[in-house]
């Protein structure tokens, strides 16, 4: 009897529509765990070459000296590329410079310059935060769904039998319960994790601005020691 009753039952026993909550709750659980993982791997080693970049950094006795390093290096980091494009409007080899520095002078055009890779990568770090959310946000609605379908389904059995015994109910009701488990189980991960996403890339911007500001004064007040 456990056997008949078991998890693999209930989901043979489900109609086209019962199925296709499943695969619709399986899809946004295998895209919410891949963004999860991927992005968790790629923030760590952000961070790791972020940290190594920082100390070199602020290690050089000059911006300039650091020059050789920005210019044939690949950081591969924000706050590298940002330094990169402050050095880069510091020699005043910005394609159009002339235009833009005429109009508004160095310390207007290093804003725009820096707050545009601020904005480049806000955008980049937030790549996928838009899956979580939907998922988070609609897994619960969509495994509600299927547990009013499955009760439908239950509703149905007892109106052709006539009595609500085990046997005639016991199929749609598990539907119904194991509906409501998989979609609490999709969306619990994904707003945890968004949540946790969400909370790194405002303390990483926060410091990456704050790391745009020190190259403001840099390049605007002069080349000083660090």
């Amino acid at each position: 009897m456990e056997q008949d009753f078991g998890f693999a039952h209930f989901i043979l026993q489900c109609d086209a529509m019962g199925k296709g909550v499943l695969v619709l709750l399986l899809v946004l659980s295998v895209a919410s765990w891949y963004l999860m993982v991927t992005k968790a791997v790629a923030n760590m080693g952000a961070r790791k070459r972020a940290d190594a970049f920082l100390q070199q950094f602020w290690e050089a006795p000059s911006l300039q000296e650091m020059q050789s390093t920005l210019t044939a290096g690949t950081g591969d980091n924000a706050f590298f590329d940002l330094a990169r494009l402050a050095l880069t409007v510091s020699n005043g080899n910005q394609r159009g410079a002339e235009k833009l520095l005429a109009a508004g002078g160095i310390s207007e055009y290093l804003t725009r310059v820096l707050r545009n890779g601020i904005d480049q990568e806000a955008a980049k770090v937030e790549y996928g935060l838009t899956v979580l959310a939907s998922a988070g946000s609609a897994a619960p609605f969509v495994g509600l769904f299927g547990t009013v379908w499955g009760i439908y389904h239950a509703l149905v059995q007892i109106g052709m039998s006539g009595q609500g015994t085990l046997d005639k109910v016991a199929g749609p009701v598990g539907e119904a319960l194991i509906m409501t488990a998989v979609g609490l189980a999709v969306a619990i991960p994904a707003v945890l994790a968004y949540n946790a996403l969400t909370r790194r890339n405002r303390i990483w911007l926060a410091q990456l601005d704050n790391f745009a500001h020190d190259l403001y004064v840099l390049v605007t007040v002069g080349d000083k020691k660090v």
